[in-house]
């Protein structure tokens, strides 16, 4: 029954799907900056619901302890769930405002954390007295159960397949071990068939885990993104672009942005129609996502407008960039001439920004500097020709 679930679920999962798509599924960092915020928030919001769930629900048990249990032992089970309790309230409580995928990783670490530490210690304790009632025999088999309970909930949190492995490994040891050391409330074989089930349970859970992640990656990518271009549009555009920036900020790292746009594009919706002008933005934007590299990010702007923003990339190497995109060029106009962009290139920490817009007016101020002085080309640190003709002096003066 349980193969046949996880033949199901992997049909689920990776029906349609591309090779690197797969990839993006196992792989932790594959995802891109927005889809991993968006992740983040998202695990965060269920650990601090579940949390609560459990914070309400550990302490209503003690009753039935202590009418199932003799005394010494259900006063131990109650401590045991007052403290962990008291840990999930502080689990609910905590993490409020972040977004990034290191605090969201711990969230769920510290979530497992809570009732691993639990079984470890109660499964010992329980141990250790006579159950012979079968009234006493079912509720610490409840107790035993605790594992398969926090595996199967990996299934609510949109995970890769290494952080569901990774998560997934303390449950099983700690099962494991119980059985090992000689604690397990079922016959030795049975703990055994009930590890194997464990293993496949975390198997499907992570599986349900990956079909969630991608579904979500999924519905941003739609939500994301510019129907026509594939860039990002506007709106998700300005969020990453204020993210990327108080990320360079924090961490006193350059991050450089390239204001590009198309030269004379009115002529062409003009002279052969808004299909051939929309032809053009597709290719102009193939071409920019070419020479970006894996974590830039590319933004539709306005109509002919794209911010090509790339983290962790001083002057030079913004440089390179845009003439690595001079060399691939930007596509060809209808009347078979190539097209082209007047870009302006601004950096934070050479630019002296203080806020994100400064960096966008810079940027922008320098590709209309490259508009006046002839177009076609890129203007970059201190108002410089990085790529393209000479740039006439009164030009510059003027602008």
């Amino acid at each position: 029954m349980v193969k046949v679930l996880i033949g199901r679920v992997l049909s689920i999962v990776f029906s349609g799907m591309t090779l690197a798509e797969i990839f993006d599924l196992f792989i932790p960092t594959r995802q891109s900056a927005f889809v991993q915020r968006r992740r983040s928030l998202l695990i965060l919001s269920r650990v601090r619901l579940v949390s609560a769930v459990f914070a309400v629900l550990t302490p209503l048990w003690i009753p039935v302890d202590l009418f199932i249990f003799e005394t010494a032992l259900s006063m131990y089970l109650a401590a045991l769930r007052v403290l962990a309790s008291i840990a999930f309230i502080l689990l609910c409580l905590a993490y409020r405002g972040a977004d990034s995928v290191a605090v969201a990783r711990w969230g769920l670490i510290w979530l497992l954390s809570i009732p691993t530490v639990f079984f470890l210690i109660s499964h010992p304790l329980l141990a250790q007295f006579a159950i012979s009632d079968p009234a006493q025999q079912v509720v610490a088999a409840g107790y035993a159960f605790l594992p398969f309970v926090m595996v199967a909930g990996l299934a609510v949190f949109p995970i890769t397949a290494i952080e569901g492995a990774l998560l997934s490994l303390p449950l099983l040891l700690a099962y494991l071990l119980t059985g090992i050391l000689g604690y397990q409330l079922l016959p030795f074989a049975s703990h055994l068939g009930a590890q194997w089930l464990l293993l496949l349970l975390a198997v499907v859970a992570t599986l349900a885990g990956m079909s969630q992640l991608h579904f979500m990656s999924q519905l941003v990518d739609q939500s994301s993104h510019d129907g026509l271009t594939r860039a990002y549009n506007r709106r998700v555009g300005e969020e990453m672009l204020v993210q990327q920036f108080l990320t360079s900020m924090r961490s006193k790292i350059p991050f450089s942005l390239a204001f590009v746009d198309l030269d004379n594009f009115k002529s062409i919706n003009d002279r052969y129609g808004h299909e051939e002008g929309d032809n053009t933005l597709r290719a102009a934007s193939a071409a920019l996502r070419k020479v970006l590299r894996r974590g830039d990010v590319l933004i539709r702007w306005g109509g002919e407008e794209f911010l090509a923003l790339m983290p962790n990339t001083d002057p030079e190497g913004a440089r390179i960039a845009m003439l690595r995109l001079r060399e691939t060029g930007l596509g060809v106009r209808p009347d078979g001439n190539p097209v082209t962009a007047s870009i302006g290139v601004a950096e934070r920490m050479s630019d002296d920004c203080q806020q994100w817009q400064e960096l966008v007016e810079k940027a922008d101020h320098r590709m209309y500097i490259a508009k006046q002085t002839g177009k076609d080309r890129v203007v970059g640190d201190g108002d410089k020709l990085i790529a393209g003709g000479d740039m006439p002096e009164q030009a510059v003066a003027a602008s």
